[in-house]
């Protein structure tokens, strides 16, 4: 490691280096791109990590988030900034491509905070539309729309069940309203699409950021009662087809331990990119 590495709060002045180097990473880094554009320069902070006479890395702290950027560094200065930063702004997740994730919980672990759960993906993309044969999959007479206003019951159902399945950490508590707000934002801020089958709603797909030049697709569910039927795959197909008409790629990460999901993603013609991994403390 270079001794002439530094730690350094950035001011907004300074922001355009910072977003180069995010844009040089986009596609394994989209959640930390859009929190980087997104962020509050009020209450939340970004750190950069700095030789003589560039920038190699850095630490986006949004809400109770971290998003570890170090652009293939091995070894990274102790942040001492972030002594007593958990009691200041009760840092809940770090999360980033795995080998980052993992020096800033070695980094931690120094401070005694050590992660209570570690749950590792496959960070997959892919940049054309997907495979033709996955726009056959499903019923026949599956139907795929947007979202009415009189859809927010279900699709908060759907939400919920996708939250307590797919997200949760571990000895987690369910909060409903939590989950509430979550659905209600993503009507009002994201793209999403839903799947009807028979007269009900069994399934649903959203984006859930948008970077400089891509989204990250999540929240995809189908309903327990509804798998096997070739759903999610045609679900995905067409919701990632109306995004790549964009002129955007894509990115999204998948749990290692979810070989269905995976199984839709590659027969899309996604291609794994990288291991992600969020870490809950």
């Amino acid at each position: 490691m270079s001794e002439s590495l530094r730690w350094r709060k950035m001011k907004k002045r300074d922001a355009d280096e910072p977003e180069k180097l995010l844009r040089g990473q986009e596609p394994w880094c989209v959640t930390a791109c859009s929190r980087f554009l997104k962020r509050n320069p009020a209450k939340e902070q970004v750190w950069t990590l700095r030789d003589k006479h560039d920038i190699c890395g850095m630490i986006i702290q949004s809400k109770r988030t971290l998003l570890p950027v170090f652009r293939g560094q091995e070894e990274i200065p102790q942040p001492r900034f972030l002594r007593g930063f958990f009691k200041a702004v009760q840092i809940h997740s770090l999360q980033g491509l795995k080998e980052d994730a993992v020096l800033l919980e070695q980094a931690l672990e120094k401070f005694g905070r050590k992660a209570s759960e570690n749950i590792d993906y496959d960070l997959m993309c892919i940049d054309r539309s997907p495979n033709e044969e996955c726009f056959s999959a499903g019923p026949a007479d599956l139907i795929l729309r947007k979202p009415l206003f009189t859809d927010a019951d279900i699709l908060a159902a759907l939400q919920a069940a996708y939250e307590q399945e797919e997200v949760l950490p571990k000895n987690a508590v369910f909060n409903p309203a939590v989950s509430r707000l979550n659905i209600e934002r993503i009507l009002s801020n994201e793209q999403i699409l839903a799947a009807e089958l028979g007269g009900r709603l069994v399934g649903k797909i959203n984006t859930s950021s948008l970077s400089f030049t891509r989204f990250q697709v999540g929240g995809v569910y189908v309903h327990p009662d509804f798998r096997g039927l070739g759903i999610a795959r045609r679900m995905a197909a067409e919701f990632v087809r109306s995004l790549i008409a964009q002129g955007k790629g894509i990115s999204l990460f998948v749990k290692k331990s979810n070989p269905a999901a995976l199984s839709v993603y590659r027969h899309l013609g996604f291609a794994v990119w990288g291991d992600y991994r969020i870490s809950y403390y």
